[in-house]
């Protein structure tokens, strides 16, 4: 079975795994944004939708993860909240992603339980990610790979990070950081096991279905190459 954003216990590892998508919603979204969702999700296999809504107020996120979670759980799709683990538990999601400067890994996971998706930043840190996993977290995150223009990244990994990480780990990893359907098929070669996409869909010129169906095309045909 390939890796799955699921709890890890709960997944078969396997050498041979096929990368699969991770959205992360625009910096603010609008009452179009359902239907972008919708739209996008429809174009192929999703794995999670990380709700990334900076500095907005809690009544403002809550009601972004009680519209979009319908959608996101018709298709199988896990959700979750970036930063607050708290207003992950308030409108029961399927867990959190935290940063190093946010609620630590283990106040995150007292918070949401043994059973929620709890995933950490750890730029382009090998000794974050290692503390990371052998905490618990069910996923790390490396990144930026790319310039984005929808955050300012406090680190550039290198490809590198990810075929050491693949070799030696089996806490599965997330690619972040300006990906897209024209440079995503490097780093999907080179073993991440989930890429996070942002503008790369939202603002793709042919819309948010073509960029899922750009991607996925990527991962099956590095999958069935490999």
């Amino acid at each position: 079975m390939a890796r799955t954003a699921k709890k890890q216990d709960e997944v078969a590892v396997a050498d041979n795994f096929r990368c699969r998508l991770y959205l992360i919603t625009p910096p603010q979204i609008d009452d179009d944004f359902p239907a972008q969702l919708e739209q996008a999700l429809s174009g192929g296999d999703v794995a999670c939708l990380q709700i990334r809504l900076k500095d907005q107020p809690d009544d403002i996120i809550k009601a972004a993860a009680q519209a979009l979670m319908p959608i996101a759980h018709a298709h199988d799709v896990a959700v979750l909240i970036n930063d607050r683990p708290d207003l992950a538990a308030a409108v029961d999601a399927d867990g959190a992603h935290v940063g190093q400067e946010d609620t630590p890994y283990k106040e995150a996971r007292t918070l949401l339980g043994p059973d929620a998706i709890i995933g950490v930043t750890c730029h382009d840190s090998r000794h974050l990610a290692m503390t990371a996993g052998e905490q618990g977290a069910d996923y790390v995150a490396f990144g930026a790979f790319f310039d984005t223009p929808t955050k300012d990244p406090k680190a550039k990994a290198e490809l590198e990070l990810l075929r050491w990480w693949a070799s030696v780990m089996e806490v599965p990893q997330v690619a972040i950081g300006g990906i897209t359907p024209d440079n995503a098929r490097p780093v999907v070669e080179a073993g991440a096991d989930f890429l996070a996409v942002s503008s790369g869909v939202w603002a793709h010129q042919d819309g948010p279905k073509a960029a899922v169906e750009a991607l996925n095309k990527i991962c099956d045909e590095v999958f069935e190459g490999a």
